[in-house]
């Protein structure tokens, strides 16, 4: 196995479009990375650029601390999955998983070790005289990690390898895919559009707009420290709750946040933000916004617009008043709860988790950690 490195990595079409923008990424030995963005962002670029498919047009790529840019794909010891499978149609599962090792000319027992091995791992072992058109989609998910597997890879990608398959089968493949990571510990990444598979899969998230790393860091630590407007509104959902804001002093040595025409109190970790005299945007989680019982101090004012009851939780979309308007506010309510468009409530929003970013998007909630690798635009 190996660590992967991209060094202000960039990625140009004659067209001018610009696929990755100084793109500085690592990927620990053995460690599983999952790249989210909206379409366009660079996810797919990122993994063809790695695997040799596409020069770079800038920057660096190591692989095991070698640099591979001048490395044909075959050279590089890279096994991509594809969201189509690419299996041959008219092969056997043994005749698809055999193809790689073929083509290297490797003797027959050691490809049969190889192959069989595999199809244990992958619990395919009775499909492998059948053709691809006789399997179920998980089925041929399983083939097309085979035949990636039994090249015992560097590098393992995958390109939104579950975007076929519906979506209960969807978990129970993640599930088997994380497993196997764990088991084997191959240097993986992994590309998805799918938050959850994110969420459950990554050691860490690599998160990608416009062709720019916005943050990389181990889940929780996405969710719950955002780098900047962009990572808070993009991860979670319903994702982060944003709206222009300021602070004010309370006249108690405190700071307040202004919500529409209400005021928010901030406490504890919040006053650590007496560093900026203003913030631009201010952002709160739908589950730290609660209903309140009375109008005591701290709680505001809002209107339900929309109740989407889902059993174990509901989450209400309310609005609160603001200048020229209203402003959009999702609560996150644990059980069912008897809310109706229209109905007045108050809400109470935790100070505790409060999150308040600048003028040009970045988080103004202290320095992130030193796992996170974060980018400061947008």
């Amino acid at each position: 196995m190996a660590s992967i490195a991209f060094e202000h990595v960039e990625k140009s079409y004659p067209n001018g479009a610009r696929a990755l923008v100084d793109l500085s990424l690592d990927v620990g030995d053995g460690e599983l990375v999952v790249v989210v963005g909206s379409s366009g962002s660079g996810k797919s670029t990122l993994l063809r650029v790695l695997a040799g498919l596409e020069p770079v047009s800038a920057g660096t790529i190591l692989i095991g601390g070698r640099v591979v840019n001048d490395l044909a794909p075959q050279q590089r010891n890279v096994a991509m999955v594809f969201q189509d499978y690419a299996l041959y149609p008219h092969m056997s599962v043994r005749r698809n998983l055999e193809f790689p090792l073929r083509m290297r000319g490797m003797a027959r027992d050691e490809m049969r070790r190889r192959v069989e091995w595999a199809a244990g791992l992958l619990e395919i072992g009775g499909l492998l005289e059948r053709r691809p058109a006789q399997l179920s989609g998980g089925q041929q998910q399983r083939a097309a990690m085979g035949r990636a597997l039994v090249r015992e890879p560097t590098v393992f990608l995958l390109d939104e390898p579950l975007s076929n398959l519906d979506a209960r089968l969807r978990g129970a493949v993640r599930t088997e895919i994380g497993a196997l990571q764990r088991r084997l510990r191959t240097t993986m990444i992994y590309v998805t559009h799918d938050q959850l598979e994110a969420m459950t899969l990554a050691d860490r998230v690599a998160v990608l707009h416009q062709g720019r790393l916005q943050q990389l860091a181990p889940p929780r630590e996405l969710y719950e420290r955002p780098a900047n407007t962009f990572v808070a509104g993009f991860v979670g959902s319903p994702p982060m709750n944003l709206f222009p804001t300021r602070l004010a002093p309370d006249g108690g040595g405190a700071l307040r946040l202004a919500l529409g025409e209400q005021w928010v109190p901030l406490s504890g970790e919040g006053a650590a933000y007496t560093r900026a005299a203003e913030a631009a945007t201010g952002g709160v989680r739908p589950e730290a916004v609660s209903l309140a019982a009375d109008p005591s101090a701290g709680s505001i004012a809002a209107r339900v617009e929309h109740v989407e009851s889902l059993g174990h939780e509901t989450l209400a979309h309310l609005s609160v008043a603001a200048p020229g308007g209203r402003l959009a506010l999702v609560a996150r309510l644990p059980g069912m709860r008897a809310l109706g468009a229209g109905d007045a409530v108050r809400v109470r929003i935790d100070p505790l988790r409060v999150h308040l970013f600048d003028a040009a998007g970045r988080s103004l909630g202290g320095q992130p950690a030193a796992s996170s690798r974060v980018s400061n635009s947008e």
